[in-house]
């Protein structure tokens, strides 16, 4: 069986692939959230191929920056909700592989469809408010743009959340410090999000690496027992845009640019070729 870094390591592969292959799709975020959805996928959570809208006795996650999807649709495919060889159709006409994760393609592992920044928040406390009134156990957790916190929407379901005390969330933002026309603090500078969300009633959580796979899923598990007391939990999580790929990294610019091909053969040359192979 393959080690999490393996994963870790062939899902960046699979990545840069399919964006390369498809000339279109974000691979910056993409990159810099893979050890967050290793941990989640293949450690952290609690879930089944053998997919079911309802989720029930199950975690759902719920991805509310939709525009990552490459790093979500290597990971089901390599925790086996679809054949590896559907990352071919990546952003292809008729494909159940679009730019933004949607639902009308019945694609295994997807709930909603998402991309429509500042939404997911909204999405992600209904589906955890809808697990406690169904006596469902189970945990609902969310990622998040740093970027689309800019969006109101998200603030008036957090505040939605910490007064309903949906405690059975654990939201996690990926605060890269980009955004599609710059870095966060010069677009819209967010100032101390561990502050604000915990003036807005949530228990919150800094991790400092995120990818740093053992670090992630240490903080993950460390939320998971913050959970049932009263707050929902908010995973704070510092990333590197385009981890792996040094004329990527903390480039805004790779945010949604495709390589060409001397930028794939040189970014696919940084990245471990693994023994689980690419598509």
């Amino acid at each position: 069986m393959a080690s999490l870094t393996e994963i870790a390591a062939q899902i960046r592969r699979d990545i840069i692939r399919m964006v390369y292959l498809a000339q279109s799709g974000h691979p910056g975020g993409s990159l810099g959230c893979t050890e967050f959805f290793t941990a989640l996928y293949f450690q952290v959570m609690k879930h089944n191929p053998d997919f079911t809208m309802a989720g029930k006795d199950e975690d759902i996650f719920i991805l509310s920056n939709g525009h990552i999807s490459p790093v979500y649709y290597s990971t089901l495919a390599r925790a086996g909700y679809f054949p590896l060889k559907e990352l071919y159709t990546f952003r292809k006409i008729n494909s159940r592989l679009q730019g933004h994760p949607t639902t009308h393609e019945h694609l295994p592992g997807v709930r909603i469809s998402t991309g429509s920044l500042g939404q997911g928040m909204s999405v992600a406390v209904g589906a955890a408010l809808g697990k406690k009134l169904s006596g469902d156990k189970r945990w609902v957790f969310s990622l998040h743009g740093d970027g689309e916190l800019e969006e109101g929407q998200n603030w008036e379901a957090m505040m939605f959340a910490a007064h309903h005390k949906v405690d059975n969330l654990i939201a996690t933002v990926d605060w890269n410090g980009q955004q599609i026309d710059g870095p966060t603090r010069e677009v819209a500078g967010l100032g101390d999000l561990v502050e604000k969300f915990r003036a807005f009633g949530w228990e919150t959580l800094e991790l400092k690496d995120g990818n740093n796979l053992d670090l992630v899923i240490e903080t993950l598990e460390k939320a998971k027992t913050l959970t049932g007391k009263g707050k929902p939990v908010a995973v704070l999580m510092h990333t590197v845009m385009g981890k792996g790929v040094d004329f990527m990294e903390n480039n805004h610019e790779w945010h949604g640019t495709a390589p060409n091909e001397e930028q794939f053969k040189r970014a696919m040359a940084q990245l471990p070729e693994t023994s689980l192979g690419d598509f």
